[in-house]
């Protein structure tokens, strides 16, 4: 859905101490993923699939789709697919099917999953995606094999923008936040990490190919993940 809260401004760049960090927290879409496919999907798919089932306009489809999407912002219900089939009379499962192949993976993501693996940190995928989306994804990328755990919030009962979901998640995971990284492209989701005490937080500038860049006011922005990767290993991965 749309990442509506990413601010724009001057980018402040990341520094960061590798060998200060044991932990690795990923967002997927929008961080590992390019967010292109749910903007698309949540935008203009379902709209119009919503249009030709109530035999109204696609504009009109969209302007009561997406002034529902914001009654429910950064809940669990947000990115539900059940909750959002039952709301719309669509199997949404079965539509994000019909166009899995539009989902991509950011550029030199994969060598940054590479370089934690090489590096021995622990590396985790902590995602709001409804477990059923998260299982296409899986599919159409191949980016499960890198992580330790994959963690959905359904799993934890909030999501990742609830002040109550770090603590649940640092028991779960027995991470250090004191030597743990964050990155994410939702600054309300940093800023609620950051409350907890977490030490390294990112943010992800330019979530989907087709938006312009927009950096964060708060926390050190970048736009590609070669940019986290020492010189060597970026020049490899161009």
């Amino acid at each position: 859905m749309p990442n509506e809260q990413a601010a724009s401004g001057g980018k402040t760049a990341p520094h960061i101490s590798w060998d200060r960090i044991d932990t690795v927290l990923l967002d997927m879409d929008g961080t590992l993923l390019d967010k292109h496919f749910d903007d698309y999907f949540w935008e203009q798919y379902v709209p119009e699939q919503y249009s030709l089932l109530h035999d109204i306009p696609v504009e009109a489809a969209k302007e009561q789709l997406l002034a529902r999407y914001r009654q429910v912002q950064h809940t669990l219900d947000w990115s539900d697919l059940r909750y959002w089939s039952r709301e719309v009379g669509l199997d949404l499962l079965e539509l994000k099917r019909r166009i899995k192949q539009l989902i991509g993976v950011h550029p030199h993501a994969v060598e940054f999953l590479e370089y934690c693996l090489r590096c021995r940190k622990k590396l985790y995928l902590i995602t709001n995606a409804h477990p059923g989306s998260l299982a296409i994804k899986l599919e159409q990328t191949g980016i499960g094999v890198w992580f330790d755990r994959i963690v959905c919030a359904e799993e934890i009962g909030l999501a990742k923008e609830e002040t109550e979901f770090w603590p649940r998640l640092e028991h779960m995971l027995q991470f250090d936040k004191a030597r743990t990284l964050l990155v994410d492209d939702t600054e309300k989701v940093l800023l609620t990490a950051k409350a907890h005490g977490l030490a390294y937080l990112l943010f992800v500038a330019r979530p989907s190919s087709r938006q312009r860049t927009r950096s964060s006011l708060h926390f050190p922005s970048i736009e590609y993940f070669r940019e986290l990767l020492p010189r060597q290993d970026s020049n490899e991965a161009q």
